[in-house]
């Protein structure tokens, strides 16, 4: 039997077996009706805006970190949540007229973090009371939990932003965030 002829019949067989499985299965049952419709994901760096809330510019500012070629990082939110984290969250803005590029040292000098490109990773809390550093949390990959993704800012515009870290003791009231690049700003915790 010549192999060419032989392919193509294992070929037929394995397309007709399919056929014959996906007529069999499944043919008797119905739809469950309480199954919510199914939608299509966003792509990935893109916000759905289909049945969401406009998002409201945070009003209030609870620390600015100046940086160089007018940076500057205005958070507006730092919380604890049940799971032993700290979440910061805030505005990275640009206040010059033209657009700069966000310098690469913001991810820090960890080999992990800098291979997964520009990103808020090189941040740090310090407790200096309790005398310990806290840094970014990294996903099983080495990713930082962070903004990333970073190239530039255009003139007068910001991004939101977010970093999260370990939550340093209920105790720890204050602690001084730092941002390679910029100066240190001291966040109360609560």
């Amino acid at each position: 039997m010549n192999v060419r002829y032989a392919r193509r019949g294992l070929a037929s067989l394995a397309v007709a077996s399919v056929a014959l499985l996906a007529v069999g299965c499944g043919a008797d049952e119905k739809p469950k009706t309480d199954k919510p419709a199914a939608t299509a994901p966003t792509p990935r760096g893109e916000t759905s805006t289909e049945g969401s809330q406009p998002v409201e510019e945070p009003t209030q500012t609870l620390a600015v970190a100046k940086g160089q070629k007018g940076l500057e990082l205005a958070v507006s939110s730092v919380e604890r949540d049940a799971g032993g984290f700290l979440t910061i969250k805030g505005q990275l803005k640009n206040t010059l007229e033209s657009a700069t590029i966000i310098p690469s040292r913001l991810s820090g000098n960890e080999t992990e973090v800098v291979k997964h490109g520009n990103s808020l990773g090189g941040a740090t809390l310090v407790d200096s009371v309790g005398k310990k550093r806290y840094y970014v949390l990294r996903d099983t990959d080495g990713r930082p939990l962070t903004t990333s993704g970073l190239a530039n800012i255009g003139g007068g515009r910001s991004i939101p932003v977010f970093l999260q870290f370990p939550a340093p003791p209920t105790s720890t009231t204050e602690v001084s965030f730092q941002l390679p690049t910029f100066e240190p700003a001291t966040l109360k915790l609560s």
